[in-house]
């Protein structure tokens, strides 16, 4: 079985993105549960707008574009809210670059290097972890698993994370792909993440972000 390890994690921006379709949303989204949502048509809706180096953070074409163009490099980003439980879903493609990549959400933010995330690759494989400092860390597994849930290469991918008490869980195209405890964090922030292996240029869309009440 291929293992899949971290890669150091270096903050260039904090950004988020979108995509295209939706694919198997979990939850209906209603005047009542919905606690913040973006489908990136609005330019000024808050997120970053970044061109650093190689790489590139910016709303796009009624998305949102995180391009990673370095090897072993990870960029995300967060819209500046606060939460305790969340359920969060967006919709994510990978529309160029290496399926050897990650993608996925991120909660309970503190500032840049203190967040849980829930990732998933476009080769089919996801794994949960934190951000501690500068340790970078799976939670309850020892690198990134297989799922033939998560759909591959130029695909889009519906993600659910649901960051509530000391339960972290990935849901893939409204399969339970993981789960995963831990206390340490226990509100902050949303977001996105995405990043690049040993091969650069991966170029990852998000659309119709929701955060729901768990």
């Amino acid at each position: 079985m291929k293992i899949r390890l971290l890669v150091p994690i270096i903050v260039l921006f904090l950004v988020t993105i979108a995509c295209q379709a939706v694919t198997g949303r979990l939850q209906t989204p209603t005047v009542s549960n919905v606690l913040f949502q973006d489908d990136f048509s609005n330019t000024n809706s808050g997120w970053d707008r970044a061109n650093v180096g190689k790489d590139i953070a910016d709303y796009a074409d009624g998305a949102y574009r995180i391009f990673v163009n370095e090897p072993n490099v990870n960029v995300w980003a967060n819209p500046g809210l606060n939460f305790t439980d969340a359920h969060i879903e967006v919709d994510a493609t990978k529309v160029a670059g290496p399926d050897d990549n990650d993608y996925g959400i991120t909660c309970r933010v503190k500032d840049t290097n203190h967040f849980y995330f829930l990732i998933i690759s476009s080769d089919g494989y996801y794994g949960i972890g934190k951000m501690k400092g500068e340790l970078q860390a799976f939670i309850g597994m020892e690198a990134m698993l297989p799922s033939e849930a998560i759909l591959q290469g130029n695909r889009t991918n519906h993600l659910r994370a649901d960051c509530v008490g000391n339960s972290l869980t990935l849901y893939v195209n409204g399969t339970k792909v993981g789960q995963a405890t831990d206390t340490e964090y226990t509100s902050g922030d949303i977001g996105l993440i995405a990043g690049t292996f040993n091969k650069p240029g991966a170029d990852i869309r998000f659309d119709n972000l929701y955060v729901f009440k768990p």
